[in-house]
């Protein structure tokens, strides 16, 4: 918790330091686009298998979790438990992810957007992945 506090009062002091002003509210769409890039860089970071190499310090390999997914444990030596937990819970990612999207919003919005775009449009990709997986098993006969 402290170095979430850390973290989040360093995106705040330069936030506050390039006197980048805050929105008055928040618009739905804005929301929405975080929300999408949220989950799919907190499960991105947190359980894909093409960024293991980035856990495998903290974390020891289970078994697959669904498709280019892997389930994976914290390591419990030399204090790497508590980084490792981060690291394999996509809902724990989720609290740096956002916060790092929203400072980036706040300091550097067009670039930050461009990559939440980019998010939003892989995870609707997985999305119709998924999708078309389901219907060519259905269409076979595998269901």
């Amino acid at each position: 918790m402290a170095g979430f506090g850390v973290y989040t009062a360093a995106w705040a002091t330069a936030v506050r330091l390039r006197k980048s002003p805050l929105p008055d509210r928040l618009q739905p769409w804005d929301v929405v686009l975080t929300a999408v890039a949220t989950f799919r860089l907190s499960r991105l970071l947190s359980k894909a298998s093409v960024t293991s190499p980035l856990r495998a310090p903290f974390t020891r390999y289970v078994s697959p979790q669904g498709p280019a997914e892997l389930q994976e444990e914290p390591r419990a030596e030399d204090g790497k438990d508590t980084l490792g937990e981060l690291m394999t819970c996509p809902f724990c990612m989720s609290v740096w992810v956002v916060s790092t999207l929203t400072a980036g919003q706040l300091l550097c919005p067009r670039a930050t957007r461009t990559v939440m775009g980019a998010l939003a449009a892989l995870a609707g990709a997985d999305a119709l992945q998924l999708a078309y997986s389901v219907l060519v098993n259905k269409a076979a006969g595998d269901d």
